[in-house]
């Protein structure tokens, strides 16, 4: 009797450890990334192709973005990188032949559905060039446009000084306020757009490599001041800097440029998508270990 009872144990231990295993290899997606993807997920992207006049510049986009994270965008060139950061707030709207296909949530909304309006997306979701675009305008007028345009007339002055802090300028500009913007370091040129980005109160910035332009130490700054500002804001940066990826993201996706068997088509894909740190320390798939360590680019 106790050996039948063993053998019954055993075998039962056995069916539920066979379960658990079962369990490991269909996990939900919830759990495939660690404990990040827990959080909140501002986008959600599942199987997103972007194509220009029928053609695909990037597909088979899956990956969650996450309330206050970095998450860095890397890849050679021509693999997407800035065609699917500008997907995040509807810029591709803007290119004649442009589409986009899949499923693209924004905080659970379809970003694309026929109800949204992407000007309003666009509100919610700022973006920072890669050359700064100050506009001919005073340091004070260019952080005061998008408030104005807005109607958010109230203290202007406070919104103007709070945004101006949030890029960390202030106390490089607060004497010169009506000097022309075009005044400015490059640097601060960049800072000055960031300030411009963030004084109508997005949820969201994409930054298109906000740093290609500029010099080590302004560089540095605005490194810092990413760091700063994702206790506020999500931000989501295309970058060719692997150090300045493993310096600032939180998570990282590594895109590739994929040819047909004939080689007359090419698109980008996403290869692994990660904690930055794995990525750059014990990436999962051999091309981007390939990549990041710069034996390919």
């Amino acid at each position: 009797m106790a050996a039948d009872e063993s053998r019954a144990g055993t075998g039962r231990e056995a069916r539920e450890a066979a379960a658990e295993r079962a369990a490991i290899a269909v996990r939900p997606e919830e759990f495939q990334h660690g404990s990040s993807s827990k959080r909140e997920k501002v986008f959600e992207l599942n199987g997103v192709e972007v194509l220009y006049s029928g053609v695909s510049a990037v597909k088979g986009i899956a990956l969650d973005i996450h309330r206050n994270d970095v998450t860095a965008l890397i890849g050679p060139s021509g693999c997407g990188k800035s065609t699917l950061l500008r997907c995040l707030n509807r810029m591709n709207d803007l290119i004649p032949g442009a589409e986009v296909r899949g499923e693209l949530l924004y905080h659970g909304e379809d970003l694309y559905g026929p109800e949204v309006d992407p000007v309003q997306a666009r509100k919610l979701i700022g973006m920072v060039f890669q050359k700064p675009n100050p506009f001919p305008k005073s340091i004070y007028d260019n952080v005061a446009f998008g408030p104005r345009i807005l109607g958010r007339k109230e203290d202007l002055d406070a919104t103007v000084e709070r945004a101006l802090r949030g890029a960390a300028l202030w106390d490089e500009v607060k004497d010169r306020l009506d000097s022309n913007a075009f005044g400015l370091s490059g640097g601060q040129q960049q800072r000055l757009c960031i300030a411009r980005c963030i004084a109508v109160e997005p949820d969201t910035i994409l930054m298109d490599e906000p740093c290609s332009a500029l010099d080590p130490i302004s560089t540095g700054k605005i490194e810092d001041l990413m760091i700063e500002l994702k206790e506020e804001f999500s931000i989501v940066i295309v970058t060719h800097n692997m150090q300045q990826a493993a310096r600032v993201s939180d998570r990282t996706a590594f895109l590739m440029v994929e040819l047909d068997a004939d080689e007359d088509n090419r698109w980008g894909r996403l290869v692994e998508f990660d904690d930055t740190e794995k990525i750059f320390t014990n990436p999962s798939d051999q091309r981007t270990e390939d990549y990041v360590s710069g034996k390919v680019g």
